[in-house]
């Protein structure tokens, strides 16, 4: 059996379930998103301003990527908030 397969979507990208992303990655996501969305910003828009793709930034909200720290800069610079304030809303 491929165990491999059974983390991956019909298009062959991991499909990460909540029983493995973790609680760090899910908090900082749920931040992003309730600040995007206070905002009245669409996910694509977010991700045409910080530069990354609109896909990656659904896999970041939902807690399935650990986001790289260039990228949280430029996410926090689109929504117009502090690395710091992200963290603070995430609770770490």
């Amino acid at each position: 059996m491929d165990f491999g397969a059974l983390y991956r979507n019909h298009s062959g990208v991991p499909n990460l379930t909540s029983r493995r992303q973790d609680p760090a990655l899910v908090a900082l996501g749920d931040a992003i998103k309730r600040i995007r969305q206070a905002k009245s910003i669409s996910q694509e828009r977010l991700a045409l301003l910080a530069e990354v793709d609109r896909s990656y930034v659904g896999r970041i909200e939902r807690g399935d990527n650990n986001v790289a720290v260039l990228t949280l800069i430029r996410l926090a610079a689109a929504l117009d908030v502090s690395v710091a304030k992200l963290m603070e809303q995430a609770s770490l």
